[in-house]
């Protein structure tokens, strides 16, 4: 079967290409700029975004399942396309899609791979342990982290997990009509993963505690917008039960535990300095 990888050079798409490559299938990676894509040699790299449907014929031609995205690759605003791309798939053949949420809210792709006769699976992980990077500089260059919410938890999931679980729902069948909630095995506070950090790396890194206007303050700097930084807050003063509670879906889909922290961070010791 030929498989189409929206997004494939993302977090989550680059370690599906590489583990459905290594399973032996046919992959096709979407992304904006191939030369720059650096996938396996196997994977047949395509140009296209998800945004621009009128190139996307050719992409989805001989088909049979389908990874995307519900969100923009560019400025992460929702994917406005959902039906064109569905209209694409199914006259393609398209049997099976995952499509990787971006937001609590049904996004106008979900619906419009819930209303076509495509076997869908929807995918909602919690924060992805590759958010860690924010911290890498100051870890490298000072040793520390500075963070606000010490007492919030998050669940975070490995990426290579979430890329495990669409592999599964691509390839084989029980999987239509489930939205599946991923998780890490672990909840842990920011001071938590520090210490995980700082064990990890075999040298002492600081949690340096910042005000709730401070952090405000600095994803503000960011370019943040208000919404984005309301949805921050949220997430970690009143964060859906999901994300900060290990589930078992991972387990239950691959068969394979799912990923610690102490694991991502070894994985990527060298962005911290080593």
């Amino acid at each position: 079967m030929t498989i189409l990888v929206a997004g494939a050079t993302g977090n989550v798409g680059r370690p599906l290409v590489e583990q459905l490559l290594e399973a032996g299938h046919q992959v096709r990676a979407l992304t904006r700029d191939p030369a720059k894509a650096g996938l396996p040699a196997g994977a047949e790299v395509v140009v296209g975004n998800l945004t621009d449907t009128a190139g996307l014929a050719a992409a989805f031609s001989g088909v049979t399942a389908a990874h995307l995205i519900t969100y923009n690759g560019e400025d992460f605003s929702p994917l406005a396309t959902g039906e064109e791309l569905m209209d694409l798939a199914e006259k393609a053949g398209v049997r099976r899609v995952t499509v990787l949420k971006g937001d609590l809210e049904k996004s106008p792709l979900e619906r419009a791979v819930e209303a076509s006769g495509v076997d869908w699976t929807h995918l909602s992980p919690v924060e992805f342990m590759s958010n860690t990077l924010e911290w890498s500089e100051s870890v490298r260059t000072e040793g520390v982290v500075r963070e606000a919410f010490p007492e919030a938890r998050s669940a975070m999931i490995h990426d290579a997990d979430i890329a495990a679980v669409a592999a599964v729902a691509l390839t084989s069948d029980g999987h239509a009509g489930e939205e599946y909630w991923l998780t890490g095995p672990e909840a842990l506070t920011p001071p938590e993963k520090v210490r995980v950090l700082s064990r990890e790396l075999g040298r002492d890194v600081r949690y340096i505690e910042l005000t709730r206007d401070e952090i405000v303050a600095r994803w503000r700097e960011g370019g943040y917008s208000e919404e984005d930084i309301e949805f921050f807050i949220t997430m970690r003063t009143i964060s859906p039960e999901a994300g900060r509670t290990p589930l078992p879906t991972v387990q239950q889909v691959t068969g394979t535990p799912p990923r610690t922290f102490a694991q991502w961070v070894r994985e990527n010791a060298a962005a911290f300095g080593g």
